[in-house]
């Protein structure tokens, strides 16, 4: 578990978000309004529990820059919040709640994994009738794009996901996904699917080696341990790695992070107050830095 407390070193460290972070607070005045209420009422709630608050915000590993920014900002406009983040894959954060672990907010990667927490999902998908979600608080928070990207001087000639098809068939590289429990592990299978790709046979074949987040992922591209890799645009922007292709519709779905605040959450109030924050317009600034489609 990547338990995080944010510090000025992590906000200033995230690439390209410095600045967005600066055009944030300069941000015109419908979207300031709104924040400004949000801040206003969190800044209340703090005081009416003693002046400090801790938010525990579970979320994908693929939200760590940003929401470690708009986190420290967000604490300097209400010093009597601070946050307590868990950054990691969907699907662990999911087994983490549902075995109990205190959390305010929780943002997936993936539907599926909210949904199997969710009592008004669909049995289909919450088969196990769990309830651990405030429904009422739901949100589709944001949207993101599967890419495929390649090591910085790569030499397989990969450039496209066609042309990762044919060298997946060939057995020729070894290709880098995310564990079928994770989110951007789930679009990669589709994708694999859409070619007529057997994913078993080809890990069984060694063609392909698996990460338990897309922070894992990535880290095995970028080190070029790996020929090629799928992971989504905003880690790759992160991680300073240009995609040499971007997932359609067709192949994997619409990348889409809902985000809702639990029913057991410690801080209820609080935790939707930031949710809300992070729907403004200001907050947006900070996510579209980086290669998000705030909804």
């Amino acid at each position: 578990m990547n338990n995080t407390k944010i510090s000025r070193r992590s906000f200033l460290a995230a690439a390209g978000i410095a600045g967005a972070a600066a055009a944030l607070t300069a941000c015109g005045s419908s979207a300031s309004s709104t924040a400004s209420s949000a801040a206003g009422s969190a800044a209340a709630s703090s005081e009416a529990t003693g002046g400090f608050m801790e938010l525990i915000v579970f979320a994908a590993a693929s939200l760590t820059e940003t929401l470690t920014a708009i986190g420290e900002i967000y604490s300097a406009e209400n010093p009597g919040v601070t946050f307590s983040f868990n950054f990691d894959s969907s699907g662990t954060l999911k087994t983490q709640i549902q075995e109990g672990a205190d959390c305010d907010l929780f943002i997936s990667a993936g539907q599926k994994q909210m949904n199997q927490l969710d009592s008004t999902a669909s049995a289909d998908v919450n088969t196990e009738g769990l309830d651990f979600v405030d429904s009422d608080s739901r949100v589709d928070l944001l949207e993101n794009k599967v890419v495929l990207c390649v090591p910085e001087n790569g030499d397989k000639g990969i450039d496209s996901f066609d042309s990762l098809a044919e060298h997946l068939k060939a057995g020729d590289i070894l290709f880098c996904m995310g564990n079928s429990d994770v989110p951007v592990g789930q679009y990669t299978q589709k994708i694999l699917a859409y070619y007529a790709l057997d994913e078993e046979a080809l890990a069984a074949a060694g063609d392909i080696t698996y990460g338990s987040n897309v922070k894992e992922v990535t880290t095995q591209i970028t080190e070029a341990s790996v020929d090629a890799g799928v992971v989504y645009c905003t880690d790759a922007y992160s991680a300073g790695l240009t995609p040499v292709d971007e997932a359609t519709k067709e192949m994997c779905g619409q990348v889409i992070y809902p985000a809702a605040v639990l029913k057991a959450a410690p801080n209820a109030e609080t935790a939707r107050e930031f949710l809300a924050y992070l729907q403004t317009d200001r907050a947006a600034t900070v996510f579209e830095s980086v290669g998000f489609t705030a909804l």
